[in-house]
């Protein structure tokens, strides 16, 4: 992490299109790391850091589902934008989580 920045929230998830990882929120962005699980050992190991998105990119937050609930974002990547949909547990909560991040992140 960058000086001065925090952690707000961080949950295990599953991304539609990158799959299982860990999605951090901080003060300043929203970071996904690829994960891999082993089942005989029940251990689970964090690699790379696949996505990496400022705050200030983030054009539109949303939550979307009835029975599997979905907490999105679309931010932007270069000239196009692209959308990213996570599983997580409280939608609502993260939903307003980043929503708050954002808000004070332009006000800073």
């Amino acid at each position: 992490m960058e000086e001065g920045e925090k952690k707000i929230r961080q949950e295990d998830c599953n991304e539609d299109n990158l799959g299982s990882g860990i999605l951090t929120l901080t003060n300043k962005r929203l970071a996904f790391d690829k994960t891999r699980a082993r089942i005989i050992d029940l251990s689970k190991h964090i690699g790379d850091t696949i996505l990496d998105v400022s705050l200030d990119d983030v054009t539109k937050a949303w939550k979307e589902g009835l029975l599997i609930k979905k907490v999105c974002f679309t931010a932007k990547a270069g000239k196009d934008e692209q959308t990213y949909k996570f599983g997580v547990f409280n939608t609502k909560s993260w939903l307003k989580s980043i929503d708050e991040a954002i808000n004070n992140n332009k006000n800073q």
